[in-house]
This record gives structure tokens, C-alpha cells and sequence, in this order.
């Protein structure tokens, strides 16, 4: 892939050849965040683990302190009190049974997370080749499937993201907005490593984060001292 005059200039700022600590990392992924429009500022973080061991898979969601810097919009499968609970907590959409079509044959997918009570799981369920590819289905793990609608929906639009191992084991997550300040991406960062440590399944052996690496939407990859990240 032909890369641009702008990431050509951005990537001069990054030595390949440097694990860079955190604070550093993050001021020169803002530097080289210099497209028009504000970029996410993402993490990856290859493990150690082997995602096809059911005991070492893992699945969580963290606040972040200073949230995501995107509006999320939030679905809840429910009835009755909880529907009325979730219009409430301030969900974006709320309905039952008469979703299904919606989604399964209009392709009706406008919104980013999916809250489900445990009674609507079967009815979600139904939904599962349309939600679980694109990783919208609800899980406990992550706190989408629950009685407490108000807490999920108030964690989601404070800034509550999911972690989880891709087929290649490594966990993708924003941190927020190149508009960020230093400090709040930072905060963000630290937040989501310590939520990955203490989900390090007990049967990985050997270095548990093997590469962490930071970068913007349209800009170079900045690598971080992965080791030291993995024994703090």
C-alpha cells in the first residue's frame, strides 16, 4: 500500500528501533495523528495466549477515566419495567421480538453496544450470525448481559469498552481521541493495561504481553516497552 506525504513525514518521528515508555509514546502518537478529522488513538497488544485453549481466552470490558471521545449509541433488549428502565437510564434504542426483522432482513445495525436482560438472551440468541461477527452480542463477561440496565447503560456512555482476544491473539482497543490531552491518554492507557493484566489467564506460561504497540487512525505504529508493561 502507497503510503502518503503526511504518514511518510509522521513516521520520521518514530525510531522503529526504540520501545518507547509510555509518556513518550503518547506524545509522539498525538504528534503524528495529522489528519483532518479527530483520529481514535488505539492500542495492540499482542499476548502470549493461545485463543483456541478455552482456558486461556480473554474477555473483559474497563471504564476508561476519560472516556472514549466517541457518542455511543446503546440497544437493550427488554420488557415491561426494564424497557421503561432503559428509556430511563438513557439507552438510544429499547425493544424486544419486534427488532428481529429489523436487524435480521432490513440490516438495521445503527448502534454500537447491545445490552440484553438474562430473560431476553433467547430472543437475542436468534440474532447471533448477525450480532456475533460483528461482536455486538451481549455477554455477562462484559457486563451486556444483566438486570442492572441502568448501570450498564451509565458505564457504556461514560466510556466502558470490551477487550477481547482476535484470532490471532491480540487485543485491539481505542483510548480515546488524538484531541485527548497527554495526561488523559495516559490515564486511559494505564487503565486498560492494569484491566489486562489482572485478566492474565492462569495457564499462560512465559511473557504475557509480547508486543504493545500505540498508534492513531492514519498513523505509524509506536512501539512500548512491552516487558516492563507486562511486570509492573
Amino acid at each position: 500500500m502507497k503510503k502518503g506525504k503526511k504518514y511518510i513525514e509522521a513516521a520520521k518521528l518514530v525510531d522503529r528501533t526504540v520501545q518507547y515508555e509510555t509518556a513518550e509514546a503518547v506524545s509522539i502518537v498525538k504528534k503524528t495523528a495529522v489528519a483532518k478529522f479527530d483520529e481514535t488513538i488505539e492500542v495492540h497488544i499482542r499476548t502470549g495466549c493461545d485463543g483456541r485453549h478455552a482456558d486461556q481466552q480473554i474477555r473483559g470490558a474497563v471504564v476508561l477515566p476519560h472516556g472514549t471521545g466517541k457518542t455511543v449509541k446503546v440497544l437493550v433488549f427488554a420488557k415491561n419495567a426494564k424497557a421503561d428502565e432503559a428509556l430511563a437510564a438513557g439507552a438510544d434504542y429499547v425493544g424486544a421480538e419486534e427488532l428481529i426483522p429489523r436487524i435480521q432482513n432490513e440490516g438495521w445495525l445503527d448502534f454500537d453496544v447491545v445490552v440484553a436482560t438474562p430473560d431476553m438472551m433467547g430472543v437475542v440468541g436468534r440474532l447471533g450470525r448477525v450480532l456475533g461477527p460483528k461482536g455486538l452480542m451481549p455477554n455477562p463477561k462484559a457486563g451486556t448481559v444483566t438486570m442492572d440496565v441502568t448501570k450498564a447503560i451509565a458505564d457504556i456512555k461514560a466510556g466502558k469498552i470490551e477487550y477481547r482476544l482476535d484470532k490471532s491473539n491480540i487485543i485491539h482497543a481505542p483510548i480515546g481521541k488524538a484531541s485527548f490531552t497527554e495526561e488523559q491518554l495516559q490515564d486511559n492507557f494505564q487503565t486498560l493495561i492494569e484491566a489486562i493484566r489482572k485478566a492474565k489467564p492462569a495457564a499462560v506460561k512465559g511473557q504475557y504481553l509480547k508486543s504493545v504497540t500505540m498508534a492513531s487512525t492514519m498513523g505509524p505504529g509506536v512501539k512500548l516497552n512491552a516487558a516492563k508493561l507486562s511486570n509492573m
